[in-house]
């Protein structure tokens, strides 16, 4: 058996524990799978809990219930099993409705502090931050061997955004940082977020948490990371069509000509 058809078996059996059919609403599926989504939750969370902050993404996003319903439930699944919160205040993890080939579908976004959260499961992490500087701020970096970065905000007229860095810091002393410009955000923003453009998109009401977790994910890079971060990032800004035990497992559509669903005036 090939890994599709072993995909499409743990899909299918998922499907049937919990009783899944194409006549119920999104909210009631969401409800029916609430058997699979008690045992990806993390101990913390509680499904009940879990379930009426689905069902309020439902409310505050009417978008999402013109998505197909298996993508929103693939996304629930995403967050559910990475323990983080949808759609709420926390900015753990987005469900955003996407015009994905001209279907309407819902992609899993991991936030900025969804993404801290995961990083910093990893103990061999002592620091991972990212922050950005403003025109008033003192900001000076030098890289090569004795690299070094000094950043003293200002306490009153920052100004405009500058710029972005990362850095983290291993506790074995280890360490490494990166720096964007404003522009150079923007434009790695609008070439790699299929959504940047949406009206539904974090980067329209969180730019700044975006650009920090855009920082993350770019140190990261120079940092070793958990097995279960790099299945977590696999998973970012990702639009699935199947349920599965693991849902690193399943294969992301590849959006082309994709445009993120605006928000109505």
């Amino acid at each position: 058996m090939n890994m599709k058809e072993e995909l499409a078996q743990k899909a299918e059996i998922t499907q049937k524990e919990v009783k899944l059919k194409k006549s119920m609403s999104i909210s009631d599926m969401i409800r029916a799978l609430q058997p699979e989504i008690k045992k990806a939750l993390p101990s913390v969370v509680t499904p009940e809990r879990f379930i009426r902050m689905a069902l309020s993404a439902l409310n505050t996003t009417p978008k999402l219930a013109e998505c197909s319903q298996i993508s929103v439930l693939a996304a629930l699944m995403n967050a559910a099993q990475l323990g983080l919160e949808p759609n709420t205040p926390m900015g753990q993890a987005y469900l955003i409705p996407f015009n994905n080939k001209g279907k309407m579908e819902c992609q899993f976004q991991i936030g900025y502090k969804g993404l801290l959260e995961l990083v910093y499961r990893n103990p061999a992490i002592q620091i991972i931050q990212a922050q950005t500087v403003y025109e008033n701020d003192y900001f000076e970096y030098e890289l090569g061997l004795n690299s070094r970065l000094i950043h003293r905000p200002e306490l009153e007229d920052r100004g405009e955004i500058r710029l972005f860095y990362g850095l983290f810091k291993m506790v074995n002393g280890g360490y490494g940082f990166e720096v964007m410009s404003r522009q150079e955000m923007d434009q790695y923003a609008a070439r790699y977020s299929k959504s940047f453009a949406s009206g539904f998109s974090p980067w329209e009401n969180n730019y700044e948490d975006m650009a920090k977790k855009t920082m993350i994910k770019r140190v990261l890079k120079y940092a070793p990371v958990k097995i279960e971060t790099a299945r977590a990032l696999i998973n970012d800004e990702s639009i699935k069509l199947h349920l599965s035990e693991d849902m690193s497992e399943v294969e992301n559509e590849t959006v082309v000509d994709g445009q993120a669903e605006e928000k109505a005036a």
